[in-house]
């Protein structure tokens, strides 16, 4: 019981920052009489048909900064972890250059593959 309350309180805690926009536009919706007449710019301006339109607007910018500023919060301590690495030790040794290493070359024919491959007799 307790684990599935969890679960459901977690969901409803990830889905609600997904749609946080959606809340404020049904919160509008059902309070917009309110709205119109406690918060709207434009009550002196009947003409311009705003019914707290204006109020709704401001509130969704609000909602969308708020989203922002968290999705570049997010980004910097998503960077900051990226960054933090083990740092490399290394050291240049000196090495005799007098000796010279031939190495072939890994696609080159081996010496004894006469033996195998032998060219038709005519």
């Amino acid at each position: 019981m307790k684990n599935r309350f969890l679960c459901i309180l977690l969901l409803f805690g990830l889905f609600s920052a997904q749609f946080s926009q959606y809340f404020v536009v049904a919160g509008f919706d059902l309070n917009q009489k309110y709205i119109a007449e406690k918060f709207c710019v434009n009550k002196a301006r009947p003409w311009m048909h705003c019914n707290g339109r204006c109020y709704l607007m401001k509130k969704l910018k609000q909602s969308a900064d708020k989203e922002k500023a968290a999705e570049r919060e997010n980004q910097k301590n998503s960077f900051q972890v990226a960054i933090i690495t083990q740092p490399d030790h290394f050291s240049l040794k000196e090495q005799d250059c007098t000796t010279l290493i031939v190495r072939e070359a890994p696609f080159a024919l081996l010496k004894n593959q006469t033996s195998i491959f032998q060219p038709p007799r005519a």
